[in-house]
Formats: C-alpha cells, sequence, structure tokens
C-alpha cells in the first residue's frame, strides 16, 4: 500500500523515465529541510541519547501496533520460533583433533551450548553431547548479557582457546581464555576487555594481539592499528610492538598459521577495504610482507605454500597470474605456481586447507561444484567431488590434520544434505528436515536485462498455483556488494511463511556481489555503482513482464548495504515498488565515513569529502534525496541500537525526515541485537515475523485485521 498523509499531494514519479526518475526537475527537488547542507536530525546519531531512546520507543510502540496487529504476526512468530528451535535441526560442526564441535542454541539455552563428541561418533548419527560450555549459565552468573561471538582454539589438541563474548551482540567485544578440558575459563589467563580486538595463537604461552591499547592505538575506522606480542603472566601493558599502520587505514589485524608443528605470526593489514598488505614475522624483529598485489588475500597454508586468491593481476618471477586465479607462492617466497584459473562463468566461492590438500567450493554460473587437490610433483592438481549438480555446494568443515570434508548441497526448496568426504566420494550422513511441504512449488531461474545489455539471474520460488494465477505478492531481496554473493539456498522461513501462503520469493545476482567472481563485483564500484541499482530495477521489471508480480504488488527486501538498496531504489523508482524492507541500513551516504566503521567502506562506496567522489554521492543517497512531494511505498525500517558496525542513526534519520514530511512509515529498533538486528532466537524469530506480516499487510496477501490501524 502506497500512503503519502499530506493535505496536497503532488504528482508521483509513476510513468517517468529512468532518467527523469533519476534526475527530477529543479522544481522537483525543493525540500522543506536542507539535510544536503544543515541536518537537523544529528541528536538522532547519539545512540544512548535520552531524546533519541525517547522517540525510537515512540515509533517502535506505534509500529508495533500495526505489525504485531497483522493477523499472520502471531501465526509467523510461532512458525519461526519452530524452525530456529527445532530440535530436528542438523548441528553443523567443525572438525579437528578427533572431535566434532558444535554451538547450539535452543528455547531452553537461549545464549547456546558449546559442545563436542567424538567425531566418528557424529558421523554415525550420534546426539549424545559433551557440553563444554554454558552460556546461559556463565551469563547468569555474571550478570552480563553475553552473545557468543567464536572461539579460536591453540593446535594441535585445541583445548586451549581465546572465546569471543559481546554484550548484546555488539562488534565490540571482551576475549578470554578457555580450557576446554576443565571447562573453565582460565585463571589468570589471557583476557581483553570490550574492544574490536583479534588475536591469533603463536603458542600456549603467546599471542598476537591487536586491541584498543589506548589514545591513538585505533585506525579512524575504529580498528586496532597496533599488533603486539603478549607473553602469559605479563600485562598487556608489557606487550611488545611488532607492527603499526597509519591511522588513516582500515584495520592491522594479527595472523597466524599453523604447519603442523608450529604457528607462523603475521600481520593482515587493510590500506583499504581492498587493498592489503600480509605480513610475516620470521622472528620478532624480521617483519616480511609477501611479494602480493595490494588486491590479493591469503586463504590458507598447506604443504609449504601460501595458498593466495588474486582480485587482480599480479607479475611474479616472469609469470603472469589473472585476477580471480587461486596461485601457490612458496614458503620462502621465491616462487608461484597457478592452482585454478577460473573462467567468466565460474567464480571461487570458498577455499580450505589442511596439513598437505586443499578444498575449493565454486560457482559454475551460480551452481555450486567443490574440487579437492593435492600438491604432486611441486604442482597442486585438482579432482572434482563428486556432489549433486543444479543446486548450491557449501563447504562445513575441513579437518586441519586429516583433510576430510564434511559439504552440503541444498536449493530453495530442498533443505541441506550434509556429505562426509574423506578423498573424493561424498557419504550422506545427516539430512537437514523440512520445514515446510514444497508440494506444488518449483524454483525457476529467468534473466533480467540491464541498462548496458548485461544479463542478470534471478531465481523465482513460488507454488506453481500461484503462478498460474496471475500477478502475485512478491519479495524481492538483494545486497549487491562487498563481493558477497547472494545464493539460491533453502530458505526455510522465507518458505513457510512467505511462499506456502502464496507469496513468491525472489533472489537477484546484482552486480557488486562476487557470483561471476571479481569483475562482476568491481563493476559497481563508488562513482560506478548506478549501475546495480540498475540491475535490480532490471529484475523487479522484468518479473512485472512475465506476469509474475505488478508494481502494487512488488516489495523489496535488504539488510546492511542491501538497506543502501533499499534506500536508493525507494527514492529512486517509488512508482516500482509498494513494500521497501529497509534493515539495519546505510543511508546517509554523505556522512557514513563518520559513523562507527564507516570509514573503512570507502573503497566501496567513495569519499563524500573527496570533492571528485561527493557528486555521486550527493545523486544516490537516499537520506539527502526524500523529497517532500512524491508518493512513496510506505517503508519499513528495522535496526538495532547496539549495533556497532551500521550506525542505527541511519535508520533513525531518514524515518524522521519522512515523519517531517508527513510520510507514512513504519519502525521497529531492536534494543540490542547488533548488526544481526538479533541477539538470540526469539528475537531472530520476532523479526522474520515482522518482517513478513509487514510484506502481507502492504502487498495484500493478507489484509490488515484494522484497517484503520495502519493510517494512525
Amino acid at each position: 500500500m502506497k500512503s503519502l498523509l499530506l493535505s496536497a499531494a503532488l504528482s508521483a514519479l509513476t510513468g517517468m523515465t529512468m532518467a527523469q526518475a533519476q534526475e527530477p526537475a529543479a522544481a522537483e527537488q525543493e525540500t522543506k529541510v536542507n539535510v544536503m547542507e544543515n541536518d537537523p536530525f544529528l541528536w538522532l546519531e547519539e545512540v544512548e541519547g535520552e531524546d533519541a531512546l525517547n522517540w525510537v520507543r515512540e515509533q517502535n510502540d506505534r509500529s508495533l501496533k500495526v505489525l504485531e496487529g497483522h493477523p499472520a504476526f502471531k501465526p509467523m512468530f510461532d512458525e519461526a520460533m519452530a524452525i530456529f528451535t527445532s530440535d530436528d535441526r542438523v548441528p553443523s560442526v567443525a572438525l579437528r583433533g578427533g572431535y566434532a564441535y558444535n554451538f547450539w542454541r535452543d528455547e531452553t539455552h537461549v545464549r547456546g551450548l558449546y559442545r563436542r563428541m567424538a567425531a566418528d561418533a557424529y558421523l554415525e548419527g550420534g546426539d549424545e553431547w559433551e557440553v563444554l560450555m554454558d552460556l546461559d549459565q556463565i551469563a547468569e552468573a555474571e550478570d552480563e548479557n553475553w552473545v557468543f561471538g567464536g572461539l579460536q582454539c591453540l593446535a594441535p589438541d585445541y583445548n586451549r582457546c581465546m572465546v569471543t563474548l559481546s554484550r548484546g551482540g555488539s562488534d565490540a567485544a571482551v576475549e578470554r581464555e578457555y580450557d576446554l578440558s576443565t571447562k573453565s575459563f582460565v585463571e589468570g589467563g589471557f583476557e581483553l576487555p570490550e574492544a574490536k580486538s583479534s588475536v591469533a595463537w603463536l603458542d600456549a604461552d603467546t599471542l598476537l594481539v591487536g586491541t584498543d591499547f589506548g589514545e591513538g592505538s585505533l585506525t579512524d575506522s575504529g580498528y586496532p592499528r597496533i599488533t603486539k606480542i603478549w607473553k602469559r603472566g605479563t600485562p598487556i601493558s608489557d606487550a611488545k610492538q611488532v607492527y603499526e599502520v597509519p591511522q588513516k587505514d582500515i584495520w592491522a589485524y594479527p595472523i597466524s598459521f599453523y604447519d603442523g608443528e608450529k604457528y607462523r605470526g603475521g600481520v593482515f593489514h587493510g590500506e583499504t577495504f581492498y587493498d592489503y598488505n600480509w605480513i610475516l614475522f620470521f622472528d620478532e624483529a624480521d617483519a616480511v610482507r609477501l611479494p602480493l598485489p595490494k588486491k590479493a588475500s591469503v586463504t590458507g597454508y598447506a604443504k609449504g605454500d601460501f595458498i593466495i586468491e588474486l582480485k587482480e593481476p599480479w607479475e611474479f618471477e616472469g609469470e603472469t597470474f589473472d585476477t580471480a586465479s587461486v596461485v601457490a607462492l612458496s614458503e620462502d617466497l621465491k616462487e608461484a605456481s597457478l592452482i585454478i584459473e577460473p573462467s567468466r562463468e565460474v567464480a571461487v566461492q570458498s577455499v580450505a586447507s589442511s596439513d598437505d590438500e586443499l578444498v575449493i567450493t565454486l560457482l559454475d554460473d551460480i551452481q555450486g561444484r567443490m574440487v579437492r587437490y593435492k600438491k604432486r610433483f611441486g604442482k597442486w592438481r585438482g579432482r572434482d567431488i563428486s556432489l549433486p549438480e543444479g543446486g548450491v555446494v557449501g563447504l562445513r568443515t575441513m579437518d586441519p590434520k586429516t583433510g576430510a570434508v564434511i559439504a552440503t548441497f541444498e536449493d530453495p526448496i530442498t533443505p541441506d544434505t550434509f556429505y562426509y568426504i574423506e578423498k573424493r566420494e561424498p557419504v550422506e550422513i545427516r539430512q537437514s528436515p523440512a520445514f515446510f511441504d514444497p508440494e506444488g512449488m518449483v524454483v525457476q531461474r529467468f534473466e533480467a536485462t540491464s541498462s548496458d545489455g548485461t544479463k542478470i539471474p534471478y531465481t523465482v520460488t513460488a507454488l506453481q498455483s500461484t503462478l498460474d494465477a496471475g500477478p502475485a505478492p512478491t519479495v524481492q531481496y538483494g545486497y549487491g556488494g562487498f563481493e558477497i554473493s547472494i545464493l539460491p539456498t533453502y530458505g526455510a522461513t522465507a518458505g513457510k511463511l512467505w511462499v506456502k501462503r502464496g507469496g513468491v520469493y525472489v533472489t537477484a545476482n546484482i552486480r557488486g556481489g562476487g557470483e561471476y567472481g571479481p569483475a562482476w563485483h568491481q563493476a559497481g564500484l563508488k562513482g560506478k555503482r548506478q549501475i546495480i541499482y540498475d540491475d535490480f530495477y532490471a529484475v523487479s521489471e522484468d518479473l512485472i513482464a512475465r506476469g509474475i508480480t505488478s508494481s502494487d504488488k512488488l516489495g523489496i527486501l535488504g539488510g546492511s548495504n542491501g538497506g543502501l538498496l533499499m534506500g536508493v531504489s525507494m527514492t529512486q523508482r517509488p512508482d516500482l515498488y509498494t513494500g521497501v524492507g529497509i534493515g539495519v541500513p546505510l543511508l546517509d551516504m554523505l556522512r557514513y565515513h563518520k559513523l562507527l566503521a564507516g570509514a573503512s567502506w570507502v573503497g566501496e562506496y567513495g569519499d563524500p569529502d573527496n570533492p571528485e567522489e561527493r557528486p555521486f554521492l550527493e545523486k544516490i543517497s537516499p537520506y539527502q534525496n526524500v523529497k517532500s512531494d512524491t508518493d512513496y511505498p510506505r517503508p519499513f525500517f528495522f535496526t538495532s541500537t547496539k549495533d556497532d558496525r551500521v550506525h542505527p542513526g541511519h535508520a533513525r534519520k531518514m524515518a524522521r525526515l519522512m515523519e517531517e514530511y508527513g510520510y507514512d512509515f513504519l519502525y521497529y529498533e531492536n534494543i540490542e541485537g547488533g548488526h544481526g538486528a538479533a541477539a538470540n532466537l526469539e528475537q531472530a524469530a520476532r523479526r522474520q515475523a515482522l518482517q513478513y506480516s509487514y510484506f502481507a499487510g502492504e502487498l495484500g496477501l493478507m489484509p490488515y485485521a484494522d484497517a484503520e490501524a495502519t493510517e494512525e
């Protein structure tokens, strides 16, 4: 439903050409509030400010009456909770040291259990777990809202671990040493206070540490810029500095590689989000930069080689390796050899290594493949693993010693099947439950033609009867950034909450992602970004042209960078959409680099302080392009107070500006939850129910029970 609560609404953009929608006439650019030059809503950037939180609570109360009052909300919430807390879920594991390790949350264990069983028992379908860490008990005993953020364990026995715990799900977290054998924190062990820290083991008594060491120790993006060696039993203030990077750079993360006998330490230095230096310590006094191009990543170490993934060409010792190749660099840094050189249709999805093997997953025209590599006669040679075709392949874990792999295969209506692979032949070990009946459902792939003629794939999931009936309520999901691939995986909540009720769900493989490798991503960087949005609109228009949906039944959904995509889509093409779900978004692209981790993303979006890059950001920034006289869809903003990655001020300010202009909107801010906007399974289920009940009401899948409530 489109709603504009102004006494005299002016003409909408409906019917305009793309160029007209993107470049409105000068008269139409007049607004009541000039946020381009003088932002009156900066007070909403004060995350815990009293006035800001009072406004948030008012919007939450108002919006939840509408969303939770929808007749679909309660059943959708119950269905989402049943999915997220089901005891039939397959526990995904990490294989190491003869054990299968798993982190598990359910209704009883809201914060989660870290547990293990013998690997053989897991592979045989066992369900008797040894609990190593009970996060609910720890949180209660310490009176803390702990959210588990993972752990790093010391090879080769993996009993000593550095555990990451955050308050409410924020990126800033504490690091504490834990002994899995005694199931307790190590008394007097390594411990770091709350910060955006990073640690790497060097041996049982030594860590490489990047953290907030005090004034001047963080980059402008808020990440560590100094790396130190910390010895057990000494205060962190006595740790020896071994590396530092300029404050204007993005980060300096400590790293280490285990070769089966010992660790080799180093630093992952991000000059920008995409330009890196990889540093190795041959001893504490000798830091050596790997001879790699800036756009390259070290993704593993095996058989005496560093495994390199290239994002740009690399000339080394008279040989040129092309963009998107995976290359082996010898430990002495003198020889390099090609492992794989993908084609335009084939992109590297992930690389994993054991002591002497590699496993690489590939996207072959967005369909999954997996290849195992062994080094023979000085060359890495690969053979395909015989997994099913036509869906998404995932590498869940690789045993760092044996090279054994657990992989999955899935598609939008087929839950993931787990396979154990010792060499090449997969053995099915577990099958995830089907959370909805796929009877009558179909998955179809189409291509849209973007503004420059490029074909943009997208996947449609729906009941055949829904498609046969004509234009249907449709949710189109997109992301389009940071080389993140959006794959047609099993959609438990989308299938159960939306498709089975007669909705259509669409995933769009627009540029900015990694579906076709680095070039697909780099096509939309900085000032070239409009092509990403054109790709998204092309998919929408193709859906309408095929009769799958219509503009009055088409909604769009995205979060984080995808939230930016939603904001741009709403302000550039309000004629095209009737529902817009804007999650944990970037929306003020003229100030994003001044908020939290925003400065680290200048390599993706461009620099608002650069006079050559600012004009494009002014053109696309959603916050600055909200007009006072346009018929916008009623959007649903959702974010989190505890999100310390993308500032909640983005969503707050754009919603407040719409309020200033008299537009209707819905807004929900979770007081905790971090960048995922949910700190536990109940909050995650609630967000899903709010999201789909919103689309059900806006797109007419199920009307609102109380029509008056929607027009408050």
